[in-house]
Protein backbone atom coordinates (compact mmCIF):
# COMPACT_ATOMS: atom_id res chain seq x y z
CA UNK A 1 0.00 0.00 0.00
CA UNK A 2 1.54 3.30 -1.13
CA UNK A 3 -1.13 6.17 0.02
CA UNK A 4 -2.60 6.62 2.91
CA UNK A 5 -5.16 3.92 5.12
CA UNK A 6 -7.80 6.69 5.18
CA UNK A 7 -8.55 9.13 2.42
CA UNK A 8 -11.26 11.36 2.01
CA UNK A 9 -10.93 13.76 -1.32
CA UNK A 10 -13.10 16.75 -1.42
CA UNK A 11 -15.99 14.90 0.60
CA UNK A 12 -19.15 17.42 0.62
CA UNK A 13 -22.34 16.59 2.34
CA UNK A 14 -25.76 19.14 1.81
CA UNK A 15 -28.96 18.20 4.20
CA UNK A 16 -32.45 17.99 2.48
CA UNK A 17 -33.05 21.24 4.29
CA UNK A 18 -30.23 22.89 3.01
CA UNK A 19 -28.06 22.68 5.71
CA UNK A 20 -24.39 22.44 4.28
CA UNK A 21 -22.39 20.12 6.66
CA UNK A 22 -19.01 19.59 5.03
CA UNK A 23 -17.74 21.64 1.77
CA UNK A 24 -14.98 20.04 0.04
CA UNK A 25 -12.97 18.28 2.89
CA UNK A 26 -10.03 16.68 2.55
CA UNK A 27 -8.39 14.22 5.05
CA UNK A 28 -5.66 11.45 5.40
CA UNK A 29 -5.01 9.08 7.90
CA UNK A 30 -1.41 7.25 7.79
CA UNK A 31 -1.28 3.71 9.17
CA UNK A 32 -0.42 3.06 12.21
CA UNK A 33 -0.95 6.80 13.23
CA UNK A 34 -3.01 8.75 15.60
CA UNK A 35 -4.74 11.43 13.59
CA UNK A 36 -6.75 14.39 15.69
CA UNK A 37 -9.79 15.86 14.72
CA UNK A 38 -10.59 19.02 16.27
CA UNK A 39 -13.48 22.00 15.37
CA UNK A 40 -16.30 23.83 17.40
CA UNK A 41 -19.47 22.19 17.53
CA UNK A 42 -21.22 22.22 14.35
CA UNK A 43 -17.77 22.65 12.15
CA UNK A 44 -18.88 19.01 10.55
CA UNK A 45 -17.15 16.65 12.88
CA UNK A 46 -19.99 14.21 13.70
CA UNK A 47 -20.96 14.10 9.89
CA UNK A 48 -17.69 13.20 9.09
CA UNK A 49 -17.37 10.31 11.02
CA UNK A 50 -20.80 9.20 10.02
CA UNK A 51 -19.69 9.45 6.16
CA UNK A 52 -16.61 7.22 7.39
CA UNK A 53 -18.79 4.50 9.55
CA UNK A 54 -20.93 4.56 6.43
CA UNK A 55 -23.86 5.86 8.26
CA UNK A 56 -24.50 8.91 6.08
CA UNK A 57 -23.55 8.96 2.09
CA UNK A 58 -21.66 12.14 0.61
CA UNK A 59 -23.31 14.42 -1.55
CA UNK A 60 -19.82 14.83 -3.36
CA UNK A 61 -16.22 13.33 -3.24
CA UNK A 62 -14.51 10.61 -2.81
CA UNK A 63 -13.38 7.82 0.25
CA UNK A 64 -10.26 5.98 -0.55
CA UNK A 65 -9.68 2.61 1.62
CA UNK A 66 -6.32 1.10 1.21
CA UNK A 67 -5.80 2.95 -2.36
CA UNK A 68 -9.47 1.93 -3.24
CA UNK A 69 -12.51 3.79 -4.38
CA UNK A 70 -14.81 2.62 -1.45
CA UNK A 71 -18.42 3.55 -1.15
CA UNK A 72 -19.93 2.22 1.82
CA UNK A 73 -23.75 2.51 2.28
CA UNK A 74 -23.83 1.10 5.68
CA UNK A 75 -21.97 0.76 9.01
CA UNK A 76 -21.79 -2.87 8.32
CA UNK A 77 -19.89 -1.98 4.96
CA UNK A 78 -16.78 -0.37 7.19
CA UNK A 79 -16.80 -2.50 9.83
CA UNK A 80 -16.27 -5.33 7.63
CA UNK A 81 -13.23 -3.34 5.74
CA UNK A 82 -11.57 -2.53 9.21
CA UNK A 83 -13.32 0.48 10.19
CA UNK A 84 -14.46 0.53 13.97
CA UNK A 85 -16.24 4.00 15.19
CA UNK A 86 -16.45 4.63 18.67
CA UNK A 87 -18.81 6.96 19.70
CA UNK A 88 -19.50 9.44 23.01
CA UNK A 89 -21.45 6.90 24.81
CA UNK A 90 -20.36 3.85 24.07
CA UNK A 91 -22.00 1.05 22.40
CA UNK A 92 -22.06 -1.90 24.66
CA UNK A 93 -24.86 -3.82 26.14
CA UNK A 94 -24.69 -3.02 30.33
CA UNK A 95 -26.78 -6.19 30.63
CA UNK A 96 -23.87 -8.49 28.70
CA UNK A 97 -20.56 -9.71 30.77
CA UNK A 98 -17.02 -8.03 28.98
CA UNK A 99 -16.54 -11.02 27.31
CA UNK A 100 -19.63 -11.20 25.48
CA UNK A 101 -19.56 -7.44 24.24
CA UNK A 102 -16.18 -7.80 23.12
CA UNK A 103 -17.30 -10.82 21.13
CA UNK A 104 -20.99 -9.83 20.50
CA UNK A 105 -20.77 -10.40 16.45
CA UNK A 106 -19.92 -14.07 17.54
CA UNK A 107 -23.65 -14.63 20.22
CA UNK A 108 -25.98 -15.31 17.44
CA UNK A 109 -23.90 -19.11 17.00
CA UNK A 110 -23.26 -21.22 19.38
CA UNK A 111 -20.79 -19.50 22.23
CA UNK A 112 -18.12 -21.37 23.40
CA UNK A 113 -16.58 -19.47 26.42
CA UNK A 114 -13.28 -21.44 26.63
CA UNK A 115 -11.74 -20.18 22.91
CA UNK A 116 -13.02 -16.67 23.60
CA UNK A 117 -11.14 -16.74 26.74
CA UNK A 118 -7.86 -17.81 25.24
CA UNK A 119 -8.49 -14.99 21.83
CA UNK A 120 -10.01 -12.09 24.55
CA UNK A 121 -6.48 -12.93 26.79
CA UNK A 122 -4.74 -12.55 23.26
CA UNK A 123 -6.21 -9.43 22.68
CA UNK A 124 -5.77 -7.63 26.24
CA UNK A 125 -2.56 -8.78 25.81
CA UNK A 126 -2.24 -6.16 22.47
CA UNK A 127 -4.31 -3.98 24.49
CA UNK A 128 -2.02 -3.66 27.44
CA UNK A 129 -4.92 -3.91 29.57
CA UNK A 130 -7.47 -7.05 30.85
CA UNK A 131 -10.84 -6.28 32.16
CA UNK A 132 -12.65 -9.27 33.99
CA UNK A 133 -14.13 -10.92 31.45
CA UNK A 134 -17.07 -12.17 33.63
CA UNK A 135 -18.52 -9.09 34.87
CA UNK A 136 -21.33 -6.92 33.23
CA UNK A 137 -20.75 -4.17 31.44
CA UNK A 138 -23.00 -2.13 33.86
CA UNK A 139 -20.82 -2.17 37.01
CA UNK A 140 -17.85 -1.10 35.18
CA UNK A 141 -16.62 2.44 35.85
CA UNK A 142 -16.29 4.75 32.80
CA UNK A 143 -12.37 4.32 31.51
CA UNK A 144 -12.75 0.38 31.79
CA UNK A 145 -16.25 0.55 29.15
CA UNK A 146 -14.00 2.45 26.77
CA UNK A 147 -11.37 -0.40 27.23
CA UNK A 148 -13.69 -2.95 26.26
CA UNK A 149 -15.07 -0.73 23.71
CA UNK A 150 -11.66 -1.03 22.09
CA UNK A 151 -10.83 -4.46 22.79
CA UNK A 152 -14.44 -4.88 21.14
CA UNK A 153 -13.23 -2.77 17.74
CA UNK A 154 -10.04 -5.24 17.79
CA UNK A 155 -12.29 -8.06 17.60
CA UNK A 156 -13.74 -7.36 14.94
CA UNK A 157 -10.51 -7.06 13.29
CA UNK A 158 -10.60 -2.77 12.97
CA UNK A 159 -7.53 -1.50 11.18
CA UNK A 160 -8.72 2.38 11.95
CA UNK A 161 -10.81 3.47 15.16
CA UNK A 162 -12.09 6.04 15.15
CA UNK A 163 -12.74 7.55 19.03
CA UNK A 164 -15.31 10.69 19.28
CA UNK A 165 -15.09 12.05 22.66
CA UNK A 166 -13.40 9.03 24.41
CA UNK A 167 -12.15 11.35 27.56
CA UNK A 168 -15.25 13.56 27.90
CA UNK A 169 -16.35 12.30 31.47
CA UNK A 170 -13.33 10.44 32.43
CA UNK A 171 -11.03 10.76 35.11
CA UNK A 172 -7.20 11.90 34.55
CA UNK A 173 -6.11 8.03 35.80
CA UNK A 174 -8.50 6.96 33.06
CA UNK A 175 -7.39 8.75 30.34
CA UNK A 176 -4.20 8.33 31.17
CA UNK A 177 -5.03 4.13 30.88
CA UNK A 178 -6.40 4.79 27.33
CA UNK A 179 -3.78 6.53 25.74
CA UNK A 180 -1.21 3.99 26.77
CA UNK A 181 -3.38 1.45 25.37
CA UNK A 182 -3.60 3.85 22.50
CA UNK A 183 0.01 3.99 21.70
CA UNK A 184 0.21 0.61 22.09
CA UNK A 185 -1.99 -0.19 19.56
CA UNK A 186 -0.46 2.05 17.36
CA UNK A 187 2.97 0.77 17.83
CA UNK A 188 1.01 -2.76 16.66
CA UNK A 189 0.01 -0.99 13.35
CA UNK A 190 -3.59 0.01 13.83
CA UNK A 191 -4.69 3.76 13.31
CA UNK A 192 -6.39 6.00 14.99
CA UNK A 193 -9.05 9.03 14.57
CA UNK A 194 -8.95 11.03 17.38
CA UNK A 195 -11.96 13.55 18.20
CA UNK A 196 -11.81 16.04 20.79
CA UNK A 197 -12.70 19.04 22.47
CA UNK A 198 -9.48 18.92 24.87
CA UNK A 199 -6.65 20.65 23.45
CA UNK A 200 -4.21 19.28 25.01
CA UNK A 201 -5.06 15.85 25.07
CA UNK A 202 -4.84 16.07 20.96
CA UNK A 203 -1.59 17.89 21.19
CA UNK A 204 0.22 15.28 23.79
CA UNK A 205 -1.29 11.87 21.99
CA UNK A 206 -1.59 12.76 18.00
CA UNK A 207 1.10 12.60 15.21
CA UNK A 208 -1.35 15.04 13.01
CA UNK A 209 -4.21 17.30 13.10
CA UNK A 210 -6.93 18.15 11.16
CA UNK A 211 -8.78 21.64 12.12
CA UNK A 212 -12.57 21.89 10.67
CA UNK A 213 -14.36 25.10 10.48
CA UNK A 214 -17.54 25.84 9.53
CA UNK A 215 -17.59 22.48 7.64
CA UNK A 216 -14.07 23.29 5.95
CA UNK A 217 -10.95 22.10 6.81
CA UNK A 218 -8.56 25.27 8.08
CA UNK A 219 -5.80 23.62 9.29
CA UNK A 220 -3.90 20.18 8.61
CA UNK A 221 -0.51 19.73 9.44
CA UNK A 222 1.79 17.49 11.56
CA UNK A 223 1.20 17.72 15.71
CA UNK A 224 4.45 18.14 16.45
CA UNK A 225 4.24 21.79 14.17
CA UNK A 226 1.72 22.97 16.30
CA UNK A 227 0.75 24.52 19.55
CA UNK A 228 -2.57 25.49 21.52
CA UNK A 229 -2.11 29.14 20.01
CA UNK A 230 -2.30 27.80 16.69
CA UNK A 231 -5.27 25.45 17.43
CA UNK A 232 -7.15 28.10 19.20
CA UNK A 233 -6.53 30.43 16.28
CA UNK A 234 -7.96 27.78 13.56
CA UNK A 235 -11.07 26.90 15.64
CA UNK A 236 -12.34 30.38 15.86
CA UNK A 237 -10.99 32.36 13.38
CA UNK A 238 -14.39 33.01 12.31
CA UNK A 239 -15.18 36.74 11.68
CA UNK A 240 -18.88 36.97 13.65
CA UNK A 241 -22.18 37.29 12.72
CA UNK A 242 -23.44 41.08 12.48
CA UNK A 243 -25.93 40.19 15.38
CA UNK A 244 -22.67 38.45 17.47
CA UNK A 245 -20.98 41.68 17.32
CA UNK A 246 -22.63 43.93 19.65
CA UNK A 247 -21.87 43.47 23.36
CA UNK A 248 -24.54 43.29 26.17
CA UNK A 249 -25.74 46.33 27.51
CA UNK A 250 -24.53 47.27 30.77
CA UNK A 251 -26.49 46.02 33.91
CA UNK A 252 -28.29 48.56 35.53
CA UNK A 253 -26.89 49.16 39.45
CA UNK A 254 -28.66 47.44 42.21
CA UNK A 255 -30.60 44.97 40.15
CA UNK A 256 -31.54 42.40 42.95
CA UNK A 257 -30.57 38.84 42.53
CA UNK A 258 -33.73 36.27 41.18
CA UNK A 259 -31.47 33.15 41.10
CA UNK A 260 -29.27 31.96 43.64
CA UNK A 261 -27.50 28.34 43.79
CA UNK A 262 -25.81 27.28 46.67
CA UNK A 263 -23.67 23.93 46.43
CA UNK A 264 -24.93 22.28 44.18
CA UNK A 265 -23.62 18.90 43.93
CA UNK A 266 -24.72 15.80 42.17
CA UNK A 267 -22.49 11.94 41.48
CA UNK A 268 -20.42 12.04 38.58
CA UNK A 269 -22.01 15.72 37.16
CA UNK A 270 -21.64 18.49 39.45
CA UNK A 271 -19.04 19.15 42.32
CA UNK A 272 -20.23 22.34 44.68
CA UNK A 273 -21.30 25.01 41.86
CA UNK A 274 -22.72 28.13 43.23
CA UNK A 275 -24.21 30.54 40.69
CA UNK A 276 -25.69 33.87 41.27
CA UNK A 277 -27.50 36.16 38.31
CA UNK A 278 -29.51 39.30 39.24
CA UNK A 279 -32.53 40.62 37.29
CA UNK A 280 -31.71 41.80 33.79
CA UNK A 281 -28.60 39.73 33.36
CA UNK A 282 -27.34 37.25 31.30
CA UNK A 283 -24.88 34.89 32.51
CA UNK A 284 -23.37 32.69 30.38
CA UNK A 285 -21.93 29.24 30.79
CA UNK A 286 -18.67 28.04 29.02
CA UNK A 287 -17.07 24.28 28.79
CA UNK A 288 -16.67 21.75 26.58
CA UNK A 289 -18.90 18.34 26.23
CA UNK A 290 -18.79 16.70 29.70
CA UNK A 291 -17.90 19.73 31.83
CA UNK A 292 -20.96 20.06 33.49
CA UNK A 293 -22.66 22.40 31.44
CA UNK A 294 -25.87 21.25 30.63
CA UNK A 295 -25.97 19.30 33.83
CA UNK A 296 -25.75 22.02 35.96
CA UNK A 297 -29.28 23.35 34.38
CA UNK A 298 -30.65 20.17 34.60
CA UNK A 299 -29.82 21.03 38.87
CA UNK A 300 -31.34 24.69 38.53
CA UNK A 301 -34.37 23.34 36.95
CA UNK A 302 -34.86 20.77 39.64
CA UNK A 303 -34.48 17.65 36.84
CA UNK A 304 -31.54 15.94 38.70
CA UNK A 305 -32.94 13.88 41.58
CA UNK A 306 -29.77 12.88 42.76
CA UNK A 307 -28.73 16.86 43.42
CA UNK A 308 -28.00 18.61 46.82
CA UNK A 309 -27.30 22.04 47.21
CA UNK A 310 -29.94 24.74 47.52
CA UNK A 311 -31.39 26.95 44.59
CA UNK A 312 -33.47 30.25 45.63
CA UNK A 313 -35.68 32.52 43.40
CA UNK A 314 -36.11 36.09 44.42
CA UNK A 315 -34.88 35.03 47.82
CA UNK A 316 -37.53 32.08 48.16
CA UNK A 317 -35.67 28.62 48.12
CA UNK A 318 -37.53 26.48 46.23
CA UNK A 319 -37.83 22.68 46.38
CA UNK A 320 -36.10 20.38 44.36
CA UNK A 321 -38.70 19.26 42.21
CA UNK A 322 -39.04 20.91 38.80
CA UNK A 323 -43.11 21.54 39.35
CA UNK A 324 -41.69 23.98 42.26
CA UNK A 325 -39.23 25.29 40.20
CA UNK A 326 -41.74 26.51 37.45
CA UNK A 327 -44.25 27.55 39.60
CA UNK A 328 -41.72 29.87 41.27
CA UNK A 329 -40.75 31.20 37.41
CA UNK A 330 -38.15 29.04 36.31
CA UNK A 331 -38.05 27.44 32.20
CA UNK A 332 -36.05 25.50 30.96
CA UNK A 333 -35.42 25.31 26.67
CA UNK A 334 -33.42 22.10 26.49
CA UNK A 335 -30.82 21.16 24.30
CA UNK A 336 -32.93 18.20 22.84
CA UNK A 337 -35.96 20.13 21.69
CA UNK A 338 -37.54 16.80 20.19
CA UNK A 339 -36.83 14.92 22.90
CA UNK A 340 -37.31 17.16 26.11
CA UNK A 341 -39.08 20.31 24.25
CA UNK A 342 -41.56 19.67 22.26
CA UNK A 343 -44.09 16.79 21.28
CA UNK A 344 -43.15 16.81 17.53
CA UNK A 345 -46.40 15.27 16.57
CA UNK A 346 -48.88 17.45 18.00
CA UNK A 347 -49.54 21.30 16.52
CA UNK A 348 -47.91 24.45 17.48
CA UNK A 349 -50.86 25.30 19.31
CA UNK A 350 -51.46 22.49 21.13
CA UNK A 351 -47.41 22.60 22.14
CA UNK A 352 -47.33 26.62 22.90
CA UNK A 353 -49.84 26.50 25.20
CA UNK A 354 -48.46 23.41 27.49
CA UNK A 355 -46.92 25.14 30.39
CA UNK A 356 -49.62 27.71 30.59
CA UNK A 357 -52.81 25.39 30.45
CA UNK A 358 -54.16 26.48 33.80
CA UNK A 359 -54.49 29.91 32.43
CA UNK A 360 -56.20 28.83 29.19
CA UNK A 361 -58.53 26.68 30.61
CA UNK A 362 -62.33 27.31 31.48
CA UNK A 363 -63.32 25.30 34.93
CA UNK A 364 -60.57 22.88 33.93
CA UNK A 365 -61.66 22.43 30.48
CA UNK A 366 -59.03 24.10 28.06
CA UNK A 367 -60.09 27.05 26.18
CA UNK A 368 -59.32 25.65 22.24
CA UNK A 369 -59.90 29.66 21.05
CA UNK A 370 -57.40 30.89 23.74
CA UNK A 371 -54.92 28.40 22.94
CA UNK A 372 -55.11 29.15 19.23
CA UNK A 373 -54.82 33.14 19.83
CA UNK A 374 -51.70 32.48 22.35
CA UNK A 375 -49.86 30.47 19.31
CA UNK A 376 -51.11 32.74 16.64
CA UNK A 377 -48.95 35.64 18.79
CA UNK A 378 -46.44 33.83 19.02
CA UNK A 379 -46.00 32.65 15.71
CA UNK A 380 -46.16 37.33 15.06
CA UNK A 381 -43.86 37.84 18.27
CA UNK A 382 -41.18 35.69 17.04
CA UNK A 383 -41.54 35.36 13.27
CA UNK A 384 -42.48 31.44 12.84
CA UNK A 385 -42.58 30.18 9.62
CA UNK A 386 -45.38 28.19 9.24
CA UNK A 387 -48.73 28.34 6.93
CA UNK A 388 -50.82 27.85 10.37
CA UNK A 389 -50.69 27.09 14.24
CA UNK A 390 -52.38 24.21 13.03
CA UNK A 391 -49.01 23.22 11.55
CA UNK A 392 -47.48 19.82 13.34
CA UNK A 393 -44.32 20.95 14.88
CA UNK A 394 -42.17 17.87 12.82
CA UNK A 395 -42.80 19.76 9.87
CA UNK A 396 -40.95 22.66 10.33
CA UNK A 397 -37.13 23.55 10.56
CA UNK A 398 -34.78 23.63 13.12
CA UNK A 399 -35.05 27.28 13.72
CA UNK A 400 -38.75 27.54 14.08
CA UNK A 401 -39.04 24.52 16.21
CA UNK A 402 -36.55 26.09 18.46
CA UNK A 403 -38.67 29.09 18.53
CA UNK A 404 -41.47 27.22 19.15
CA UNK A 405 -39.92 26.16 22.72
CA UNK A 406 -38.91 29.66 23.76
CA UNK A 407 -43.34 30.46 22.44
CA UNK A 408 -44.19 27.97 25.46
CA UNK A 409 -42.62 29.79 28.53
CA UNK A 410 -43.05 33.63 26.48
CA UNK A 411 -46.30 34.38 28.15
CA UNK A 412 -46.60 32.98 31.59
CA UNK A 413 -44.91 34.09 34.91
CA UNK A 414 -41.05 32.88 33.82
CA UNK A 415 -38.57 34.95 35.48
CA UNK A 416 -35.44 32.88 35.48
CA UNK A 417 -34.92 31.34 31.58
CA UNK A 418 -32.33 28.74 31.64
CA UNK A 419 -31.29 28.26 27.72
CA UNK A 420 -29.25 24.96 26.55
CA UNK A 421 -27.52 25.46 23.53
CA UNK A 422 -30.54 27.24 21.67
CA UNK A 423 -29.11 27.61 18.83
CA UNK A 424 -27.72 25.20 18.19
CA UNK A 425 -29.09 23.27 14.50
CA UNK A 426 -30.70 26.60 13.11
CA UNK A 427 -29.58 28.68 10.39
CA UNK A 428 -28.27 32.56 10.33
CA UNK A 429 -31.02 34.02 10.28
CA UNK A 430 -33.07 32.46 13.32
CA UNK A 431 -29.98 32.21 15.30
CA UNK A 432 -29.76 36.36 15.01
CA UNK A 433 -33.68 36.10 16.05
CA UNK A 434 -33.04 33.73 18.93
CA UNK A 435 -30.38 36.10 20.46
CA UNK A 436 -32.06 38.65 19.94
CA UNK A 437 -35.15 36.99 21.53
CA UNK A 438 -32.64 36.64 24.83
CA UNK A 439 -31.52 40.04 24.83
CA UNK A 440 -35.11 40.49 25.27
CA UNK A 441 -35.44 38.56 28.46
CA UNK A 442 -32.84 40.56 29.96
CA UNK A 443 -33.97 43.79 28.61
CA UNK A 444 -37.59 42.94 30.50
CA UNK A 445 -36.07 42.01 33.20
CA UNK A 446 -35.60 38.54 33.62
CA UNK A 447 -32.48 36.66 34.54
CA UNK A 448 -30.95 34.45 32.02
CA UNK A 449 -28.43 31.42 32.17
CA UNK A 450 -26.92 30.46 28.80
CA UNK A 451 -25.17 27.67 27.90
CA UNK A 452 -23.56 27.52 24.33
CA UNK A 453 -20.63 25.90 22.32
CA UNK A 454 -20.55 28.88 20.36
CA UNK A 455 -18.49 31.10 22.60
CA UNK A 456 -18.37 33.88 20.39
CA UNK A 457 -22.99 33.20 21.18
CA UNK A 458 -22.24 33.87 24.75
CA UNK A 459 -19.64 36.95 24.32
CA UNK A 460 -22.04 38.44 21.93
CA UNK A 461 -25.66 38.11 24.81
CA UNK A 462 -24.05 37.92 27.81
CA UNK A 463 -23.22 40.01 30.95
CA UNK A 464 -20.84 37.60 32.33
CA UNK A 465 -19.52 34.32 31.76
CA UNK A 466 -18.43 31.28 33.61
CA UNK A 467 -16.31 28.58 32.50
CA UNK A 468 -16.90 25.14 33.75
CA UNK A 469 -14.52 21.97 33.70
CA UNK A 470 -15.20 18.60 35.42
CA UNK A 471 -18.29 19.67 36.99
CA UNK A 472 -16.83 22.53 38.48
CA UNK A 473 -16.49 26.37 37.56
CA UNK A 474 -13.17 27.01 37.21
CA UNK A 475 -12.99 30.51 36.21
CA UNK A 476 -15.58 33.56 35.42
CA UNK A 477 -15.11 36.43 33.40
CA UNK A 478 -16.58 39.51 32.47
CA UNK A 479 -17.96 38.99 29.15
CA UNK A 480 -16.36 42.46 28.17
CA UNK A 481 -13.17 41.62 29.62
CA UNK A 482 -12.65 38.17 27.68
CA UNK A 483 -12.42 37.05 24.03
CA UNK A 484 -13.13 33.55 22.59
CA UNK A 485 -9.39 32.05 22.45
CA UNK A 486 -9.12 32.74 26.55
CA UNK A 487 -12.37 30.95 27.09
CA UNK A 488 -11.64 28.42 24.57
CA UNK A 489 -8.14 27.97 26.68
CA UNK A 490 -9.68 28.09 29.57
CA UNK A 491 -12.65 25.51 29.01
CA UNK A 492 -9.63 23.09 27.26
CA UNK A 493 -7.63 22.90 30.33
CA UNK A 494 -4.80 24.36 28.21
CA UNK A 495 -1.66 25.78 30.18
CA UNK A 496 -1.41 28.59 28.38
CA UNK A 497 -4.44 31.46 28.49
CA UNK A 498 -4.44 33.42 25.80
CA UNK A 499 -6.77 36.71 25.06
CA UNK A 500 -7.94 39.95 25.94
CA UNK A 501 -8.15 39.03 29.71
CA UNK A 502 -4.53 37.46 30.07
CA UNK A 503 -3.10 39.16 32.79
Amino acid sequence: MSGPLLEARGVSKRFPNGTEALRQVSLAVEEGSIHGLVGANGAGKSTLFKIIAGALPPTSGQLRWRDADVRWNAPGDSRAAGVSTIHQHIPLVPTLTVLENVYIGELSGVFRKAPLLRRYDELCDRLGYRADPDREVAHLPLGERQMVAVAQALAGGASLVCMDEPTASMANPEVDMLFAAVRRLRADGVSFVFCSHFLDQVLELTDAVTVLRDGRVVTSAATSGLDEDTLVDAMVGRALHAMEERRAEPLPDGAPVLLQARGLTSPGRLDGVDLTVRAGEIVGVAGMLGSGRSELLEALFGADQHCSGTVAVRDQPVPHRVGARVRSGVALVPEDRSRQGLVPAWEIWRNVSLPGLADLSRRGVPDHAAELDRAETAIRDLGIRTPSAETPVAALSGGNAQKVVFAKWLYGDGEVFLLDEPTVGVDVGAKADILRLVRDFAAGGKAVVIVSSAFEELLAVAHRIVVMRGGRVVAERLAGETDEPELLALASGLTTVTGASRR
